[in-house]
């Protein structure tokens, strides 16, 4: 399967027209097989970036693009197809539902995406098998640690076979052994042909990281 690349060109971008312009003419390409991590000091607009990559900020101008198509002046809906189908997340605090079970939690957008329940429960049971948490199916993310809550919403992002997968400081709440396992999966969804873009304060994030993009 090939996947897609994803770039900005040209990129600007600000918050509102009195606020600062955190992005002026950037531009950058990541590439598929690669992890790229993001570092820069705070402020300096890593994770805005990842939310634009991820069609959820709309820049003031230039370009958005998935191999080589402009997405980021598409419809809400159509922007909304694009997240479900081809982009995986990972955000530090894993953003996992608390009234669902982790099996549920994984599941969720396969469903958004129009899948059936029963097309895809034994595809979410193997990657909770996978990553080591299939025996928290039924509990509740209150009910697990910190680092097995990483690694369902790791689960989650890759449910639907995204070409990219976007991850803001996945490693932030972890200790050093659950941060490995976090880093290691994103690892391998690269190698398996994913584009991989990570926000980061961690060195050993980034020292593991194929490309390393400052801002």
């Amino acid at each position: 399967m090939m996947f897609d690349s994803i770039a900005v060109k040209e990129l600007r971008f600000r918050y509102a027209p009195k606020e600062p312009v955190l992005f002026d003419g950037f531009s950058h390409e990541f590439s598929p097989g690669k992890m790229t991590a993001i570092v820069g000091d705070s402020g300096k607009g890593k994770s805005t970036l990842l939310y634009i990559l991820g069609l959820l900020l709309t820049p003031e101008s230039g370009v958005v693009t998935i191999g080589a198509e402009p997405v980021s002046r598409l419809s809400d809906t159509q922007r909304s197809r694009i997240r479900s189908n081809r982009i995986g997340f990972v955000f530090q605090d894993a953003g996992l539902d608390p009234h669902r079970t982790i099996l549920d939690s994984v599941i969720e957008p396969a469903l958004y995406a129009g899948y059936k329940r029963a097309e895809v429960e034994e595809k979410a049971q193997q990657y909770l098998r996978d990553f080591g948490v299939t025996a928290r199916g039924n509990h509740r993310p209150g009910e697990i640690s910190g680092g097995q809550a990483q690694r369902v919403a790791l689960c989650r992002a890759l449910m639907n076979d995204p070409h990219i997968i976007l991850a803001d400081e996945p490693t932030g709440n972890l200790d050093s052994k659950n941060s490995w396992v976090v880093i290691e999966a994103l690892l391998e969804a690269s190698q398996a042909g994913r584009t991989v873009i990570i926000v980061t304060h961690d060195g050993e994030v980034a020292d593991a990281a194929h490309e390393v993009l400052e801002l």
